[in-house]
């Protein structure tokens, strides 16, 4: 497959860069930068020095490909998407732009119409646990948020297991310096950053949209910034009055995802990696999942681990990738991390 990468420059075009020099059935036709127009990739990406001889091109260059993945800011995806589809090629957005299925949600959680709305029935949420089978055949995929990916993972099967509407679910998510992009402004400065465990968004946080979107329980979110470069953990607090035993949840997920290849589940009686720590999924595609039942308080502990550069952006857009062109899930994602790192 001939593929191009728009925005190729961030951190997320730089992961799915790495991605795709080591897939086997993909060829890079183009990396598009306004910024950095005709610097080699090596240059921005130190770690791709050697492994490609492709430069930077401007976006208004941008040629027709079979997958052209979009990795801008939000905002960026949504003007050029009509006319990537109309050259007929698969478009897969790394962008929020056509992650949410109701238009009203872009004005409130991104201030901002969307250009085009017709297309976000037609785009098809880039989660293959949950909608495999679409992603067969999506012309427009739109891959899901980090903190998005593994709160959902982590409560869909729950939620789906229980009963009646009306749950509610707290998320409680922490995340590297890396899930805020490489222009992060003041922020992400190593002298603000450095030693910090910020609530940065204690409430309304655009990610609530997609989780609540894909499972069908009210959420409230707080998000926080903490020391580390990538990964994200967020701690699902479901608030159902009868939570089930750990016996019943171990069935629950088990049965959700029997044979998924990038889902596993860390729930252990002892041991430092217990539980889900995203530290040691720095450069997978894992999502880890674990859980506890607190009934003395009538609520279900649920825990998704990731990295937000991987199975939360660019890893997932290749594992896309994969379903939609009818290759193993894999192709190109084995790396299994590094510990101790």
């Amino acid at each position: 497959m001939k593929v191009a990468v728009v925005g190729g420059s961030g951190y997320v075009g730089g992961e799915l860069l790495r991605l795709l020099l080591g897939h086997p059935e993909v060829t890079i036709e183009q990396v598009t930068s306004d910024r950095h127009v005709g610097a080699p990739v090596g240059r921005v990406h130190p770690n791709l020095r050697k492994a490609t001889s492709l430069a930077f091109s401007p976006r208004a260059s941008l040629r027709a490909a079979d997958v052209t993945f979009l990795a801008t800011p939000h905002g960026g995806s949504a003007p050029i998407v009509p006319e990537l589809l109309a050259s007929g090629g698969v478009v897969i957005d790394l962008s929020a732009d056509h992650r949410l299925k109701d238009p009203s949600h872009y004005p409130r959680y991104y201030r901002q119409e969307h250009p085009h709305p017709e297309l976000l029935e037609e785009a098809v949420y880039g989660l293959p646990e949950r909608h495999r089978e679409r992603l067969r055949t999506a012309r427009l995929i739109a891959v899901p948020g980090c903190i998005a990916t593994a709160a959902i993972l982590a409560l869909a099967p729950v939620a789906a297991a229980g009963t009646g509407p009306g749950r509610r679910a707290v998320v409680d998510a922490k995340s590297g310096s890396s899930a805020s992009g490489r222009d992060a402004g003041p922020a992400g400065q190593h002298a603000e950053r450095s030693g910090a465990m910020r609530a940065y968004a204690p409430a309304g946080h655009r990610h609530a949209a997609e989780i609540e979107q894909e499972t069908g329980i009210g959420v409230a979110l707080s998000c926080h910034a903490v020391e580390a470069v990538r990964g994200v953990l967020a701690t699902v607090h479901l608030l159902d009055g009868d939570p089930p035993a750990e016996r019943e949840l171990w069935k629950i997920y088990r049965a959700a995802y029997a044979g998924e290849p990038f889902v596993r589940l860390v729930h252990g009686s002892d041991g430092i990696h217990r539980e889900p720590e995203p530290k040691i999924l720095a450069g997978t595609n894992f999502c880890d999942l674990g859980f506890a039942s607190d009934p003395a308080h009538g609520r279900t502990v649920l825990l998704g681990a990731l990295d937000n550069l991987g199975k939360g952006a660019a890893g997932a857009a290749v594992q896309c990738l994969n379903v939609r062109a009818g290759l193993p899930e894999t192709t190109g994602l084995g790396f299994l991390g590094l510990h101790p790192v």
